[in-house]
């Protein structure tokens, strides 16, 4: 017997096969509050011995953290990763900047939309991938109070919506 599955079913089954080999690590769930995210880029991330290992442990905050281009560089800067419980007096500084590591085209572009356009780069994830430590870093513009507030409305409304579904297909 063979088991027929849906269009949708096989998009939904090829995007869960695309993010298996992903573990993350931090998320910054109050950047999608405070700002729009308008395009998104995958940044690998030098980093020292004990960094990796302390990443690899979820010791990471992103809160307050913000990437720039400095020069021909990008860097992650603000970004806690805490001390490595073995370390010793190899342990990193905790609050370093750290190199973005990006196609050079992607710095030009990144470092022209924020002189421009006052946009920012926020840190939106970072994640383990195929044993390497990728940072998600999102162009972004800063919402307003209202908006914001705009935003919670909506989502209580879609989530009224959802339940109101879930309720008739009950009976």
């Amino acid at each position: 017997m063979t088991l027929r599955r849906s269009r949708a079913c096989r998009a939904a089954l090829a995007v869960a096969d695309e993010h298996a080999d992903i573990k993350i690590l931090a998320d910054n769930r109050k950047a999608r509050h405070d700002y729009f995210l308008l395009e998104r880029y995958e940044a690998g991330l030098a980093l020292t011995g004990t960094e990796v290992k302390a990443a690899r442990n979820a010791q990471i905050q992103l809160r307050d953290g913000y990437a720039e281009i400095a020069g021909n560089e990008a860097w992650l800067v603000n970004v806690h990763i805490g001390h490595y419980s073995h370390g010793n007096i190899w342990n990193h500084p905790i609050d370093r900047r750290r190199k973005l590591l990006l196609h050079r085209q992607e710095i030009d572009k990144l470092g022209g939309k924020t002189r421009e356009k006052g946009l920012t780069l926020i840190p939106t994830r970072i994640y383990l991938k195929n044993g390497r430590i990728k940072c998600e870093i999102a162009l972004a513009r800063g919402r307003k109070e209202h908006d914001k507030r705009e935003a919670i409305r909506a989502r209580e409304r879609e989530a009224e919506a959802r339940e109101a579904i879930r309720s008739r297909a009950r009976r």
